[in-house]
């Protein structure tokens, strides 16, 4: 029964909905670097270098075996060295623009955090907090010039 309350303030705290909407937003995401990768970035790197495939690019250990028909009786064993590269541009754009995007976000949010700047509004516990700050800091102006 416990184990039922705990889940559900953790549910209700919006920590399950903040996972699920940023795991969602990443699948999304995910599409978008594959298609930038594929259809943006390979096709000028590919014709740079005279219309090479990077994902047929592989290291052949051991040809396939075929039978008189033509049909495969054991498959190839490659090492696909060209997939690799891909994934590697894929993981290189992802954290570019990850690394981007929360770099932005700092700035938002330390300027959000800045009580002295009103172009933003500041959250209301950063503007408690700061007001708690300067009023202690009255008071110790205050007995410093009482002693």
């Amino acid at each position: 029964m416990k184990l039922f309350q705990e889940f559900k303030e953790f549910a209700v705290k919006g920590n399950m909905m903040d996972m699920a909407v940023g795991i969602i937003i990443g699948a999304a995401f995910n599409k978008v670097i594959d298609v930038l990768v594929k259809k943006v970035f390979l096709p000028p790197l590919s014709l740079l270098t005279n219309g090479v495939n990077f994902q047929d690019k592989r290291i052949i250990l051991k040809d396939a075996v075929e039978n008189t028909e033509g049909t495969i009786i054991t498959d190839e064993v490659a090492i696909g060295y060209g997939a690799l590269g891909e994934a590697f541009l894929d993981f290189i754009i992802i954290g570019f623009t990850i690394f981007i995007v929360v770099k932005f976000m700092n700035r938002l949010r330390k300027k959000a955090q800045d009580t002295k700047d009103t172009t933003v509004a500041t959250p209301k516990d950063i503007e408690l907090l700061s007001k708690l700050t300067d009023l202690m800091e009255e008071q110790n102006a205050l007995l410093k010039s009482k002693k």
